[in-house]
């Protein structure tokens, strides 16, 4: 399988995408710096990109197993992924488990509640308009996504969950939440929604159980020492060799 760094398709807060000697692929480059749009805090946490790399190879090949079909090929080096071309949907899927983000923010509900059932919200991808939530109503009516893409997507988003939640559950981690993004694989006539983009503590909200320190992107929103910490010791408990 080819997977050379060609062209710069999209420079991102924490990744970048370029094309591959192979028409249908992409190489997802994984970076050290962070930004939070939340707070407009923009930094660099040391092999951040190298950590999640491989959390993400880790949980991308476990979904698979499980049915859950995603844009992984193959990780490629300490930084790098090959990953299949596809139609992003332009939104972002968040599923709550416990009061979070901007949920305790609007809502007032103190951080941390455990909701009495996973809540799905959408977002808008739009920078200008600085990533508004919307509605299914807002999703059909502007085309951004078809019912029944929208169907299976929350049906996956459950999954997902559930699966993640056990996962680290049994190395000692609580998942608040996560952000997901989801695309179109077509192949010959046959079209297929994915999981695409990453699976790391950049999109999945983990607290250890016994300290309940974060283990996460939020160490640098809320500018806490060690920042580097939550990456770290996530990738320790999962098992992972990172190199």
């Amino acid at each position: 399988m080819i997977s050379n760094k060609n062209s710069l398709i999209f420079d991102g807060r924490s990744k970048s995408l370029y094309e591959s000697d192979d028409k249908d692929t992409y190489v997802l480059s994984f970076k050290d710096s962070v930004e939070s749009s939340s707070c407009g805090k923009k930094g660099e946490i040391k092999n951040k990109g190298k950590f999640n790399n491989y959390i993400s190879e880790f949980l991308m090949m476990h979904l698979s197993e499980i049915g859950i079909p995603n844009h992984l090929i193959k990780r490629i080096d300490g930084t790098n992924q090959l990953v299949q071309k596809t139609e992003v949907f332009p939104l972002k899927f968040i599923i709550r488990n416990h009061a979070s983000g901007l949920m305790v923010e609007k809502l007032k509900i103190p951080e941390g509640t455990i909701l009495p059932r996973s809540i799905i919200e959408y977002v808008y991808k739009n920078k200008g308009l600085n990533f508004p939530q919307v509605s299914e109503e807002h999703i059909t009516a502007f085309s951004w996504a078809k019912t029944r893409e929208l169907d299976e997507i929350v049906s996956m988003l459950l999954r997902i969950n559930d699966f993640l939640t056990g996962l680290f559950l049994g190395i000692g981690i609580r998942m608040i939440d996560c952000s997901l993004e989801f695309g179109k694989l077509k192949i010959g006539d046959e079209t297929s929604i994915i999981l695409v983009d990453e699976l790391s503590p950049d999109n999945i909200r983990l607290i250890d159980i016994k300290s309940n320190n974060r283990l996460d992107k939020d160490r640098f929103r809320l500018n806490l020492e060690n920042q580097e910490i939550g990456y770290y010791e996530v990738a320790k408990r999962l098992g992972l060799n990172v190199k």
